[in-house]
């Protein structure tokens, strides 16, 4: 290819079209931020490679920037940036996608056709999320890892179980093909081996299609720490550190590498932002999940005596209300487990203004009482308090499950294995287990399930292994189970109106008997719901239960069913008797039959 001529190039972009490689009336602008570089070129696929021949004009603070006749949309491309006599190949920080994480960037339009997609996500107190991992979900041959076509597969069978939320561990373009996902080296692009851009945006639409939301987990703590362009991107750092993306002194080190980002710029601040806005605009995600956002506002992590990050706050702060401001049925989660109302309190009162945030005071004291080996240890009272906490006004501003991508892996197990090691599949396991999913779908806050965790997968989780689809084959009965658990939750069955609000009345509470009662309150009195929980192995007959008045009670769940699972109950259900005799201070007892580690729901 001939050189091109100097005149082809337009050096006064106008500054509103935007960061990266963007196509508009039939010009591609390249602007890119290296406030350090002398002379910036942009070579591909459309010069032949030729390194000097298509330069960009220098613009204010740093931006440079310049519009070609020549580039269309899927050339590939880099940057040249000259600095102190040293000559740097970059990928641009915004490429929307990439060939690999260590090849070249993609000149992209996402204008995807969305058909009539019309999708709300439903309200935040329907809400049932699945977590899942897209290169492990629904993996079939060992040897590759799954993609967004493949979970696209598995959506009738999520439909069918009644989730209408999935959340996608991190899918930005990571070092090599198999990852968590958390350690994104290209944060706006989409992982080539799940599918890449075209992929994700199918997923995205099926979901919708199939009545389910999609929430997506970005990482704004770190980056990489390999195959990262933006390292030195412009040659400049200080104390051999990142340069202009990050910080250049302590403030850079976390547990994932000496990467964090340098929040006090307001450059590095639009970066960030512009990617959250990214996948709500130009993907249409319905949320954002943010990872381990105590270290984007604690240097270490906010363990002790740790120094806070203000600017950290900054972006979160303007993310929220941006999203808040533009869009408000978009769902933002704080990752942070530090169990402190200001992660979820509203920004005018001086919060980050997430919607919700994964809550540490439900995960862990849930989990410590269903692994107890013994009854008589078994502290319910942990158990009330998970019920009773929120953080302010809002019981949905908690994301509440006893198992996780992190719950389950570093050296913790599945709650079924961690209940009895090697013998996951036993009744005892199962049954506890299956308590935990109970109090997860019927207590105050947005419930959310692990991938396979509703037919008891065992295995813990590694990017390394697919997801064992035989367990489903294997426990259907327990997969049916928890489909009748999320209908109740999500209102696809009647009367269950109190298990969508905010009310929670602890009604019984044994600490001998290991037996637990509460009532989900519907604000309209009339859809209250009543969970009566056994944490013991005891079989109960006539067991009185103090009610305040004599309802009738309707048997709407029983774990215990045999038709669930052969190892369960022989013990005949016939629902509550009531009595008119004093029990917890009240004038009604009711007599129920409740076999051991059983959860029964009722409704009026």
């Amino acid at each position: 290819m001939a050189e091109l001529e100097y005149k082809e190039m337009d050096m006064t972009i106008d500054k509103s079209r935007g960061m990266g490689a963007v196509l508009k009336e039939g010009k591609t602008t390249f602007r890119v931020w290296a406030p350090n570089a002398e002379k910036v070129y942009v070579m591909g696929s459309f010069n032949d490679w030729n390194r000097t021949n298509m330069p960009l004009g220098l613009e204010e603070n740093g931006y440079w920037a310049a519009a070609f006749d020549s580039v269309k949309e899927g050339n590939e491309y880099k940057y040249i940036i000259h600095t102190n006599n040293q000559e740097y190949e970059r990928n641009d920080p915004y490429a929307f996608e990439v060939t690999s994480s260590i090849g070249n960037s993609i000149v992209r339009k996402l204008d995807f056709d969305w058909g009539a997609d019309t999708f709300k996500m439903a309200s935040w107190n329907e809400l049932v999320i699945y977590e899942l991992h897209v290169g492990t979900f629904n993996r079939k041959d060992a040897d590759k890892v799954a993609n967004f076509d493949s979970v696209i597969e598995k959506l009738p069978y999520l439909q069918d179980l009644g989730i209408n939320c999935i959340e996608l561990l991190p899918v930005a373009e990571f070092a090599g093909g198999i990852s968590w996902g958390y350690n994104p080296a290209h944060p706006f692009a989409i992982e080539q081996d799940y599918g890449g851009p075209d992929g994700f945006a199918r997923l995205i639409k099926a979901a919708h299609e199939k009545g389910i939301a999609v929430i997506i987990d970005v990482v704004y703590n770190h980056l990489g720490p390999s195959d990262v362009d933006l390292w030195q991107f412009d040659g400049w750092g200080e104390n051999d550190k990142g340069g202009i993306y990050f910080y250049n002194d302590h403030r850079s080190q976390t547990p994932w590498g000496d990467t964090r980002p340098d929040y006090g710029r307001p450059e590095v601040r639009q970066y960030l932002r512009d990617n959250a806005l990214m996948w709500i605009e130009k993907y249409k995600c319905d949320g954002l999940r943010m990872d381990a956002t105590s270290y984007i506002r604690y240097e270490g992590g906010g363990l002790g005596y740790d120094t806070e990050i203000e600017e950290g706050n900054i972006l979160m702060r303007d993310i929220n209300a941006e999203l808040q401001q533009k869009y408000p049925q978009v769902l933002t989660i704080a990752e942070d487990l530090k169990g402190e109302n200001k992660v979820t309190d509203a920004i005018e009162h001086n919060g980050l203004g997430y919607g919700s945030q994964w809550d540490m005071n439900f995960v862990h004291p849930v989990r410590e009482v269903l692994e107890d080996t013994y009854d008589n240890s078994r502290d319910l009272q942990k158990i009330v308090d998970a019920l009773e906490f929120k953080y302010g006004n809002d019981v949905f501003t908690r994301i509440i499950y006893t198992e996780s991508h992190d719950e389950v892996a570093n050296g913790k197990a599945r709650v079924p294995e961690e209940i009895q090691p090697g013998e996951a599949d036993s009744s005892f396991a199962k049954k506890r287990a299956i308590l935990g999913i109970a109090l997860t779908l019927t207590a105050p806050g947005i419930p959310m399930l692990f991938q396979g965790q509703e037919f008891i997968e065992d295995k813990y989780f590694q990017d390394t292994e697919a997801l064992d689809w035989g367990k489903y084959e294997k426990h259907q009965g327990i997969q049916k189970l928890v489909r009748d658990l999320v209908f109740l939750r999500t209102g696809k069955e009647d009367r269950t109106a109190g298990l969508r609000d905010q009310g929670i009345k602890i009604v019984h509470f044994n600490d001998e008997t290991k037996i637990l009662a509460y009532i989900r309150e519907d604000r309209n009195q009339e859809e209250h719901v009543l969970i009566i929980m056994n944490f013991s192995n005891m079989d109960y007959i006539d067991y009185g239960i103090g009610l305040e008045d004599n309802h009738d009670w309707k048997l709407r769940f029983n774990s215990s069913w045999k038709g669930y699972d052969s190892d369960f109950s022989d013990l005949e259900i016939k629902g509550i008797n009531h009595v008119e005799e004093e029990t917890d201070g009240q004038n009604w007892t009711g007599k129920l039959t409740i076999p051991g580690y059983c959860c029964q729901i009722y409704t009026l």
